[in-house]
C-alpha cells in the first residue's frame, strides 16, 4: 500500500494515495461538512459544492469529495473562505427546498437539516423562483417530492449499483431539472420493483416510503380486530429508532410496544416463514422427484417477484408458487384462525411490520385475495413503527421484554428467523429437504456453505446422502441478473436458486432504518461496511438460541397440517397459500 504526505490545517499525516480529500481527512480525525460523505461516493459528481476546502496545487476551491490527495498537499478546511464558500452553498440548496421540516417524515435523519445547521445557512439569503414542483404519490410503496430534491443523484446511482436499473433520471437541464422515471412517470407506471433502496440514500424527504399509519388508525377507530405480524428482520433494526447500536436485537420490547399500542394479538412472521418452507421445500422435492421446471426459484421477495415479472417474464414457470411469508400467515390469520376464534375474515384487519416497503405493494395484488379478501390490509416499515411508539410516548428503553402470542401461531424454529438475511431461506429450505430425503435431521444443523451478508452471487453442491442439490444465492438484480441469463440460454447447472431483492436480503430493506453515520457518533468509522453483518449476527445468533431449528419440527404448523390444510402442497394449501404470476409489458434495463 502507497502513502503520501500531506497536511491538514498544518499538521502533517500519512495517508494512502489515492483517497479523496475527503476520505483522507475522515482517517485523519476531521468531519468536512458533505452531503456525499455517508454513502460510499454514490453521490459523487461533486455538484452540491458543500464539502469545499482548499488545497495547495489546486485553483481556487476544491470539492473534497472528488479531489485526490497528492504529496505534500497542504489542505485548509477552515480557511475562511472555504467556510463562507460552505455556507453559502447550503443557502443556495435551501433556496429552492421546500423547508415544512416539521412536516417531513425525514426530520431527525435529514441531511441537508443537519448541514445548514453545520455551516450556518441562513434560511432565506437567496430569494426567488422556485423550480416546478413534480409530487407522485400514485405508487403504493414510494412517495416522490421534488420540492424536496437537491440533485444529489444518489438514488439514481442506488438503483444502477443494486439493481442494474434506471428507474430514476436526470430531466431537463438547468433550472427546469428534476430527478424521475423515465419522461416523468409515476412510479407505477415505471418498471420500479418498489423496493425502497433509493428511499435508504435519500438525504431528504424527496422519497419516501408511503406510509400506512392512517389506515391501521382508521381499522382501530372501526372496531377491527387488529392483528400485527413483523418480520424477523425488523428486530434487527428496529433498535436503531432508539439509539441502540446496529444490530442490537429488540425481539421483546418491540412485542411489549405493539402491545402498548393497542393490537389485539402480536404475532411473529417466522411461523409464516415455517409454513414457507413446508411448501416450498415440497415444492421442491416435487420438482426434482417429477421432472418439473428446474431450477425453482424462491419466490419470498416481492422486489425481486417484481423485476421477474418486468424483465423475465418467460422465466415465470421458475419461480415457487408460495406466497411470501407473511402472506400465507394472513391468509391463515383469516381462515383457521378466524373460524378457531369464530370472528368473520372481513371483520379483522392484519398489520404487517415490515422492513420492505415493495410489501406495500405486494399486498394489494389481486392473486393475494382469497374470496375477494385480502391476506394482509396494511404494511409498515420497520421506521413507520417507530414512528407509531415515538407519538405513544412510550419511553421503548424502560419496556420489559414480552413473548409472542402463543395461541394457534405463537411457535417458530430458528429457521424462520434466518429468512431476514440473504442465504436464509436457503439455508431454511435446506434444513428441511434433507429431513423430508432422508428421514432424519442433518446433524450440523446449519448450511454454512450458502451464508454471506453481501451483494453478489454464492454458490454450493450439497451432498444430501449421495444426491447433489446445486444451489446459488444472489441478492440486489445486478446479480440475480447473471443467473437469469444462463438460465434463459440454457446454461444453468442448478437446481435451486435465492434470490432477495435488495442487496444483502430483508436486512437491508428499503423499509429499514437509515444508516446515516454522522448520526451514529457511537457507531465505528466502518459502519457502512459492517451493518448488514450486525444486522444478520442479531438474526443468526436467535437462531442459535432457539430450541426447535428446522420448520418441519416446529410444534404448531405440524398442528395446523393435521387440523387444518392436511399435508402440504394439498389442495387446501393451494387454495390459501400459493399464488401465480404474470408477465408485465417489458422495459430495457441500462
Amino acid at each position: 500500500m502507497s502513502t503520501v504526505n500531506i497536511k491538514i490545517e498544518g499538521i502533517p499525516y500519512q495517508v494512502e494515495s489515492g483517497l479523496t480529500i475527503l476520505e483522507a481527512a475522515k482517517k485523519c480525525g476531521y468531519e468536512i461538512p458533505s452531503l456525499c460523505a455517508f454513502n460510499h461516493g454514490e453521490c459523487n459528481q461533486g455538484s452540491c459544492r458543500v464539502c469545499l476546502v482548499e488545497a495547495t496545487g489546486a485553483r481556487g476551491l476544491v470539492a473534497s469529495c472528488v479531489y485526490p490527495v497528492n504529496e505534500g498537499m497542504e489542505i485548509r478546511i477552515s480557511a475562511p473562505k472555504a467556510i463562507e464558500a460552505r455556507r453559502r452553498s447550503v443557502e443556495l440548496l435551501l433556496s429552492n427546498h421546500n423547508k415544512n421540516c416539521q412536516q417531513c417524515d425525514k426530520n431527525g435523519s435529514c441531511e441537508l437539516l443537519y448541514v445548514a445547521q453545520l455551516t450556518g445557512a441562513r434560511e432565506e439569503a437567496f430569494a426567488g423562483a422556485h423550480s416546478e414542483v413534480h409530487i407522485d404519490r400514485l405508487a403504493p410503496a414510494i412517495v416522490r417530492d421534488t420540492s424536496k430534491c437537491i440533485l444529489c443523484g444518489r438514488c439514481i446511482e442506488r438503483c444502477k449499483n443494486a439493481h442494474g436499473l434506471g428507474i430514476l433520471g436526470f430531466e431537463n437541464r438547468g433550472f427546469k431539472t428534476f430527478v424521475s422515471p423515465a419522461e416523468n412517470r409515476n412510479f407505477n407506471d415505471s418498471p420500479c420493483i418498489q423496493c425502497g433502496q433509493c428511499v435508504n440514500v435519500c438525504p431528504t424527504g424527496a422519497l419516501m416510503e408511503h406510509s400506512e399509519i392512517d389506515k391501521v388508525d382508521a381499522a382501530f377507530k372501526a372496531g377491527k380486530h387488529v392483528i400485527v405480524q413483523a418480520a424477523p428482520a425488523v428486530r434487527a433494526s428496529l433498535g436503531e429508532e432508539f439509539g441502540y447500536p446496529i444490530g442490537t436485537p429488540v425481539t421483546g420490547k418491540m412485542i411489549a410496544a405493539l402491545r402498548r399500542l393497542g393490537f389485539e394479538k402480536v404475532y411473529d412472521v417466522n411461523f409464516g416463514a415455517d409454513l414457507t418452507i413446508m411448501e416450498e421445500g415440497t415444492e421442491l422435492l416435487h420438482r426434482l422427484t417429477e421432472g418439473g421446471v428446474l431450477p425453482m426459484i424462491t419466490s419470498c421477495s416481492p422486489g425481486w417477484v417484481n423485476y421477474a415479472e418486468y424483465n423475465y417474464g418467460d422465466l415465470l414457470p421458475h419461480l415457487s408458487s408460495c406466497k411470501s411469508p407473511h402472506e400465507m400467515q394472513g391468509a391463515i390469520i383469516k381462515s383457521y384462525w378466524a373460524q378457531e376464534k369464530g370472528i368473520a375474515p372481513e371483520d379483522i384487519f392484519v398489520v404487517s411490520v415490515m422492513p420492505c416497503t415493495a410489501k406495500k405493494f405486494e399486498k394489494q395484488r389481486e392473486q393475494l385475495k382469497v374470496n375477494g379478501i385480502p391476506d394482509v390490509d396494511a404494511v409498515i416499515t420497520t421506521r413507520e413503527l417507530g414512528r407509531m411508539i415515538k407519538r405513544s410516548g412510550i419511553l421503548f428503553d424502560r419496556l420489559p421484554d414480552e413473548e409472542w402470542d402463543q395461541d394457534i401461531m405463537g411457535d417458530y424454529s430458528g429457521a424462520g428467523v434466518i429468512f431476514g438475511v440473504t442465504g436464509g431461506v436457503m439455508e431454511a429450505a435446506l434444513r428441511t429437504v434433507y429431513f423430508k430425503l432422508t428421514g432424519k435431521e442433518y446433524g450440523k444443523v446449519e448450511f454454512t456453505e450458502v451464508r454471506g451478508h453481501d451483494a453478489g452471487i454464492r454458490e454450493a453442491a450439497i451432498d444430501i446422502d449421495g444426491t447433489v442439490v446445486n444451489v446459488a444465492i444472489a441478492s440486489g438484480m445486478k446479480s440475480a441478473k447473471i443467473l437469469l441469463d444462463e438460465i434463459r440460454e440454457g446454461k444453468s447447472k442448478y437446481q435451486f436458486i435465492e434470490i432477495m431483492g435488495c442487496p444483502g436480503g430483508c436486512i437491508n430493506g428499503g423499509g429499514q432504518s437509515y444508516v446515516r453515520p454522522v448520526f451514529l457518533p457511537k457507531e465505528s468509522d466502518d459502519i457502512l461496511d459492517t451493518y448488514k453483518e450486525k444486522r444478520a449476527k442479531a438474526l443468526y445468533s436467535e437462531d442459535e438460541r432457539q430450541v426447535i431449528r428446522q420448520s418441519h419440527n416446529n410444534p404448531q404448523i405440524v398442528e395446523l397440517y393435521e387440523k387444518y390444510l392436511g399435508e402440504p402442497n394439498s389442495h387446501k394449501a393451494h387454495e390459501l397459500l400459493h399464488t401465480t404470476y404474470a408477465a408485465r409489458e417489458g422495459f430495457n434495463e441500462i
